[in-house]
């Protein structure tokens, strides 16, 4: 089962079920409207929805072409997003970054962060930065939305409660990052609002691309036409997204909608760009950076800059993109 929401001008746009192939889709209005008035019903939803998507794949509607430009964020506004640190590789790269703090590399319990969650983007919505010299950086990851968690939740809990997988780009001003570490309160204006891919998917439907509370697939980034990294999301990812849930519901109710992200991919090797043909390469520039810091005793990769793209899909075994691809351009915000 595939969903999407489309824009049609109100704030929660209109829910639609998608074929497998991401060619077609059909109005779910009759389910629900939107996707969380379908979270909010879940029980009685999933299997309707379910059916659809059974008789769009069969061919027995019709169903209409499948534009993700026209898409808005699966979730355009959610009641919470939750991004986690799951990938050890990534952190022990990042945490050398100015304004990181070396005790904050955790392998016993994830990191996390609330992000604003009252804007959410859309895959082809541009990236508008105030100014040029922010250090604007991407960060692809894979993220989940959840259903209703209790506090204190067992892992078995929160492994059930994940209804949809997506991938996002959680974009970020790293120059914008030191002065939010040190005010103490976190990150807030070094993140603006986050991208997301125009589909979700329910994890039964992902098949074998899905196990142990992770996505087993490769996420292809590109920067300006150029590869910029296919780390695996299933490989080195420390903290799986069962943990993920646990550690957020630890004080409080998740309500369902609540999204909640892995962090940036990474694998962890000692390569460095332009990517060779075998390589892993990265999922953010604030890695490439400092791999090249420790190579070259300077860094190479510029941060993004107006007129830049960024793509950002993951692949399955026959290279095509499941979620449809986050394709963002960077635009300098007119005055």
């Amino acid at each position: 089962m595939r969903l999407a929401t489309l824009r049609n001008g109100r704030p929660d746009g209109q829910l639609v079920v998608v074929s497998s192939d991401l060619s077609r889709c059909v109005s779910a209005g009759r389910v629900a409207s939107d996707l969380q008035a379908a979270l909010d019903d879940w029980e009685r939803a999933e299997p309707a929805l379910a059916d659809i998507s059974r008789q769009l794949d069969a061919s027995e509607i019709a169903g209409q072409p499948f534009d993700p430009k026209v898409a808005e964020a699966p979730l355009p506004r959610a009641y919470q997003w939750i991004d986690g640190s799951a990938y050890m590789s990534h952190l022990e790269r990042v945490r050398s970054l100015k304004g990181s703090k070396d005790e904050e590399l955790q392998s016993i319990r994830p990191l996390l962060y609330q992000g604003a969650s009252d804007s959410l983007s859309a895959a082809s919505a541009p990236i508008v930065v105030p100014a040029d010299d922010l250090a604007l950086d991407f960060e692809a990851e894979v993220g989940v939305i959840i259903g209703p968690v209790p506090m204190g939740a067992t892992r078995d809990e929160a492994s059930a409660a994940i209804r949809l997988v997506t991938i996002l780009n959680d974009v970020s001003l790293r120059r914008l990052v030191v002065d939010d570490l040190k005010n103490g309160f976190g990150f807030f204006h070094s993140k603006p609002s986050t991208a997301f891919a125009p589909v979700v998917i329910a994890p039964a439907s992902l098949g074998g691309n899905w196990g142990d509370n992770r996505l087993h697939l490769p996420i292809r980034i590109e920067v300006n036409g150029k590869l910029y990294g296919r780390p695996n999301a299933g490989v080195g990812m420390h903290f799986d997204f069962a943990d993920l849930i646990v550690e957020a519901a630890r004080t409080r109710n998740l309500a369902a909608g609540t999204i909640v992200g892995g962090g940036t991919v990474s694998n962890p090797h000692d390569q460095t760009l332009p990517l060779k043909t075998d390589g892993i390469g990265f999922a953010c520039i604030a890695e490439a950076r400092t791999a090249e810091k420790a190579k070259y005793g300077r860094a190479r990769t510029p941060f993004l800059q107006a007129g830049d793209t960024v793509r950002i899909g993951a692949q399955n075994a026959d290279g095509k993109s499941i979620f449809g691809d986050i394709d963002q351009s960077v635009v300098l915000r007119s005055r």
